[in-house]
């Protein structure tokens, strides 16, 4: 049996159509119930749904032996899988916002809001600056408004909500989009049919 952690959500529904179209269908997923893990004797496949930040810990510790992770959750925590993919859906970028009146002042401490801190500190150290993090876990455009930090970085698909709070992006630090990952050591064990589910994806990713 192949064990999938799927991310809740819509990005979820759209990475298990693509499960589907590689003929690793479990219909019983798309019935309207609250159960959280499905099988599929005859496909040898058992999806479950979780938490989208919490995908990596399944793989990473082996209670899934695939899932798909966004290359932020990747970036921030760097769990111990292989990445085997990039599955080119749930696109944005990861961005540095502020005022659109900020003006860096490279003298002084530049204070950061992020959720997102291991991105947010390496980004900065690869550009030599020195930085002050503030880890907030929601609602990180206030913090420039209210003058709790300078800039935050964020995740950023439309820029709509930044827009709405007079915020705009200053630098773009990386694309991110879904990720297939897998487990180390179970990949050794269950290559063929992770392999055939690699080969099928890649085939919609390029799409």
């Amino acid at each position: 049996m192949l064990n999938v952690a799927l991310p809740k959500g819509r990005l979820g529904e759209k990475v298990y159509a693509m499960f589907e179209k590689a003929g690793f269908e479990c219909p019983s997923i798309k019935e309207n119930n609250r159960k959280l893990i499905f099988e599929n004797a005859e496909k040898q496949v058992r999806y479950f749904w979780v938490k989208p930040s919490d995908v990596a810990i399944y793989v990473e510790r082996g209670a899934a032996d695939i899932g798909v992770a966004g290359k932020d959750i990747l970036l921030e925590y760097s769990p111990d899988v292989y990445e085997l993919l990039d599955l080119n859906i749930g696109k944005c970028r990861m961005a540095v916002a502020a005022k659109k009146d900020f003006c860096d002042d490279n003298k002084k401490t530049l204070t950061v809001a992020t959720k997102f801190t291991n991105i947010a500190k390496n980004y900065y150290s690869s550009l030599g600056r020195d930085i002050d993090i503030i880890h907030l876990n929601g609602s990180i455009e206030i913090a420039p408004i209210l003058g709790l930090s300078d800039v935050i970085v964020d995740i950023v698909e439309t820029g709509t909500t930044l827009k709405e709070n007079d915020l705009t992006v200053i630098e773009e630090i990386v694309p991110i989009s879904a990720r297939l990952i897998a487990n180390k050591a179970n990949f050794k064990f269950k290559s063929a049919p992770i392999e055939e589910i690699m080969k099928s994806l890649s085939m919609q990713a390029e799409k």
